[in-house]
């Protein structure tokens, strides 16, 4: 292996590399990339940056001449989704896959709510740059019952990629691949790591990106695995050979800054997709969840003695609070503008 290569180019030449930002910049530094993934938090740190300040007014007088083409929507949610369109469109003629959009926090519990604003977002990248290729938006979407639905229908009816996110149970990751999902996202660690100083996941989900790409794998099922929620290099490495994987800008840049040969924990750390136990471990049967609400909500309470699903709650929460915030900051913009 040549000494000049970095361990970005390793884990390059093992998984799709996407980048886990809405920062333009990123992309143009270091793509290009796969696919870009956002959320609420990623929209709300990036947009309320001073540079941004035209574009978050552009966002509010779309959002205005487009009221009446949407008009069940909150003015001040409009120009949200729009402004996270905006910073998308920066980003993606330096991708070449998808375009990620999470969909509402406040609709996690409502398929129909879902599917909704999923097909409002797609529509409004035609709406702001009519030679969007739509095909390649995909709409993020929270693993609950409801979101996974969602899915459903939007895969089988409205042709709209999805991504099953904040995953943490290998029962979310087979529904999401019974209701069509085009990705997973596991979050290796809780969302909770990048809010609260100091605190670390205690009970973190390498192991079932692994798990849940040989399930994929030995069952042929084409849902793809892309872990998310990472916090060092070392956990980036230890994926390699995930199928995708989403990574924050800083983690991007220490992995470009790091030759293979560094004596480094990231550049020492070994793949768990190359360790033999898990390479070997037993696959479940192909699991059905589809007719069985029940079964499935009962798995997910059960999860590591409910810990997964407070994860979920808790990622649902956060991604809530930074919507409020989000739209509050539109509610300013559009009021300045008279």
């Amino acid at each position: 292996m040549a000494a000049s290569q970095t361990l970005l180019d390793v884990l390059r030449s093992r998984s799709a590399v996407d980048c886990d930002t809405l920062d333009v910049s990123v992309s143009q530094e270091l793509g290009p990339f796969v696919d870009c993934t956002s959320n609420q938090a990623i929209a709300c740190s990036e947009l309320q940056e001073h540079r941004h300040k035209e574009l978050l007014q552009k966002a509010a007088k779309l959002a205005k001449d487009l009221s009446s083409k949407y008009p069940d929507v909150k003015l001040e949610t409009l120009a949200v989704e729009i402004g996270n369109i905006l910073l998308a469109l920066q980003i993606y003629p330096n991708l070449t896959g998808f375009v990620h959009i999470q969909a509402n926090p406040f609709d996690a519990y409502s398929a129909a709510k879902t599917v909704t604003g999923a097909r409002r977002i797609v529509s409004l990248f035609k709406d702001i740059d009519a030679s969007m290729d739509t095909s390649r938006i995909c709409i993020k979407i929270a693993s609950t019952w409801e979101g996974l639905q969602a899915c459903k229908e939007l895969e089988a009816t409205h042709n709209i990629r999805t991504l099953a996110t904040t995953l943490f149970t290998l029962e979310q990751a087979a529904l999401a691949a019974e209701v069509g999902c085009r990705y997973i996202a596991p979050y290796v660690n809780e969302l909770r790591v990048h809010f609260d100083k100091g605190y670390t996941d205690p009970s973190p989900n390498l192991a079932l990106c692994v798990a849940a790409q040989r399930y994929y794998l030995a069952h042929a099922l084409p849902t793809q695995v892309l872990p998310a929620s990472l916090t060092s290099a070392a956990e980036c490495m230890r994926l390699a050979g995930a199928q995708h994987i989403t990574i924050a800008p800083a983690l991007l840049r220490e992995l470009a800054a790091t030759p293979v040969a560094a004596d480094s924990p990231a550049a020492k750390a070994h793949s768990l997709y190359d360790d033999p136990s898990l390479a070997h471990a037993p696959v479940p049967p192909k699991l059905s969840y589809l007719g069985d609400e029940a079964g499935w909500r009962i798995a997910l309470t059960r999860a590591n003695k409910g810990r997964e699903e407070g994860k979920l709650s808790y990622a649902i929460n956060t991604f809530c609070d930074m919507q409020v915030a989000l739209e509050k900051v539109m509610q300013a913009v559009i009021a300045s503008l008279g």
